[in-house]
């Protein structure tokens, strides 16, 4: 039984992985006395790994048609064995090793090989000229224009000088329904001004097409009186059509000129009211189109959507509908963009509440601030009516068994809070509940709309409920 031992013995010290490298690695981590045997069986073991990668290596040498083992094969096959691959080896620039001159006092060494390091002359380092890299290719954003205004900066084309077209910069003539014209160029002082400011016009030439499509737009809709069907037909256009987005700015304008146009007179006549209606259908057109890229434009649609809610004086006959279309055209407009522009709602918010508090308003003011609390929503007829006192200063303002739009208004805005019962039960001033309920409705609606609701106990009751929930 002694030969098989001594010939497996044998067989291990006969391996190119020696056991006394492995006795080395184990006195490192601080093994001693590891016995021949063990270290003879790790030895054999490390060999045979080695060459298990060693062959998956070469396979892939075998495969990318190379006659030379890099690293990046040595990679692969650690990858394919589950090993985590070596790191710090670059296969386009192997590392050069060296065969070491053989040591005199240990003849029985084998050749030892060494990775060169190479030299490096410092002096010569510092005398030669400094090279600066590139920097690396990369993105940014920049603002070619806003509000048809070109910033000054490096990423932008040079502005065009006055002297250059001036054809260019003629627009078509203006007649009743013609084209708008082109702002002109400005003169030397205003563009040197223009330039201390970094800011500069940009021209934009609209295609014939477009100009004639404006004109005959514009013409279908104002005055009031033309065919309807046109206007119905220009009315489609706006909603659906694509490739109106250089006309919008013209059409914003066009629409703010005629708000302004139809309300500066002190009273204003049918056919003013008939203006407003086809010009508030022309923004709810724009709006509903969703082609159009309409944030931008915001601040010029709003001023013209306000004063036509919160005018003071339109025609009686259309007073109702049109601040009721305004109120709605508002809606929508937060709906779509209250989340791209947080301080929106807050700011239209803000403006409704002076209008229907502010002691110096008149009742119409006072009637498109509630119809626009309305249409915004519950909580803000809760926010502007009950907590801004709005309802209170309505009422104090109304005789005893008045109506009339304004009262109408604030029995809508009532309704949002908590619809009306089918079948309304008066309430009873006997009643200890009903006298309570009363002197709740005094202290929150005021005298004039407490005694509104004195008539119907469950849309009181169902008011009062929806106020105390919310707060």
């Amino acid at each position: 039984m002694s030969k098989p031992k001594a010939k497996a013995a044998q067989t291990h010290q006969t391996g190119i992985y020696k056991s006394d490298s492995v006795r080395d690695v184990a006195e490192s981590l601080g093994i001693a006395n590891l016995s021949e045997t063990v270290a003879s069986s790790l030895a054999s073991d490390v060999e045979y790994r080695i060459h298990q990668v060693i062959e998956e290596a070469s396979r892939f040498m075998r495969h990318a048609r190379r006659t030379t083992i890099t690293t990046s094969d040595i990679d692969q096959a650690l990858r394919v064995l589950n090993i985590e691959p070596l790191y710090g080896h670059n296969p386009h620039n192997p590392p050069v090793f060296r065969r070491a001159l053989p040591f005199p006092n240990a003849a029985n060494v084998g050749p030892v090989y060494f990775v060169e390091d190479e030299e490096i002359d410092f002096d010569r380092v510092l005398r030669e000229e400094k090279i600066t890299l590139p920097k690396g290719v990369s993105w940014t954003a920049h603002w070619l224009a806003v509000e048809g205004v070109q910033p000054l900066i490096p990423e932008n084309p040079p502005a065009i000088p006055k002297d250059v077209d001036q054809e260019m910069t003629k627009s078509p003539p203006q007649a009743n329904g013609a084209f708008p014209l082109t702002p002109p160029s400005e003169s030397r002082s205003t563009v040197k001004k223009q330039q201390q400011q970094q800011q500069q016009l940009v021209k934009q030439v609209l295609s014939r097409e477009l100009q004639l499509y404006y004109t005959r737009l514009t013409a279908s809709l104002l005055p009031p009186t033309a065919d309807s069907t046109k206007r119905t037909a220009a009315l489609a256009s706006l909603r659906n059509d694509a490739g109106l987005q250089a006309l919008l700015p013209y059409l914003i304008r066009w629409v703010g000129e005629g708000v302004v146009t139809a309300l500066k007179e002190g009273a204003q006549t049918e056919a003013d009211g008939r203006s407003l209606e086809v010009l508030l259908d022309v923004v709810s057109a724009i709006l509903e189109n969703n082609t159009l890229f309409i944030e931008p434009y915001l601040h010029q649609l709003l001023p013209a959507i306000l004063s036509t809610l919160l005018h003071s004086t339109l025609p009686p006959s259309h007073t109702t509908h049109l601040r009721t279309s305004a109120a709605q055209t508002l809606s929508r407009l937060l709906t779509q963009h209250s989340t791209t522009y947080p301080s929106l709602s807050p700011r239209i918010m803000k403006t409704l509440l002076v209008a229907l508090i502010s002691a110096d308003k008149s009742k119409g003011t006072r009637e498109g601030a509630i119809r626009g609390l309305v249409g915004i929503g519950k909580e803000a007829v809760r926010k502007g009516l009950v907590e801004g006192g709005g309802v209170k200063v309505v009422g104090s303002e109304c005789t005893p068994g008045e109506t009339g739009p304004l009262v109408d208004s604030v029995m809508t805005a009532l309704n949002v809070l908590h619809p009306a019962s089918d079948m309304p039960e008066s309430l009873d001033a006997t009643d200890d509940g009903d006298i309570v309920t009363i002197a709740q409705l005094q202290d929150v609606l005021g005298n004039f709309f407490a005694e509104k609701l004195h008539g119907d106990k469950g849309w009181a009751l169902g008011i009062l409920g929806s106020i105390k929930q919310q707060s």
